[in-house]
């Protein structure tokens, strides 16, 4: 199964967790569990479209289209 843990060491350690947190507490847990790898997940695949997406040249801000204007008329 998964590696050498067989159906009665999972029960075992579900008996172990109800035990320990409640049966009102395992859902939550799970809940948040999810909700963490949902924003992990998130980050990463941010953080891979971030590296591959394409440079593109920035605009100018209105204050550097000032600068170089106030340039041109000296």
């Amino acid at each position: 199964m998964l590696g050498g843990i067989g159906a009665q060491e999972l029960i075992l350690i579900f008996l172990v967790i109800l035990l320990l947190f409640g049966a009102k507490k395992i859902p939550e847990i799970a809940q948040g569990l999810g909700k963490g790898m949902k924003e992990f997940r998130k980050a990463m695949k941010e953080t891979q479209d971030e590296l591959t997406k394409p440079e593109t040249p920035q605009k100018k801000t209105e204050d550097e289209i000032k600068k170089t204007n106030k340039g041109e008329n000296k």
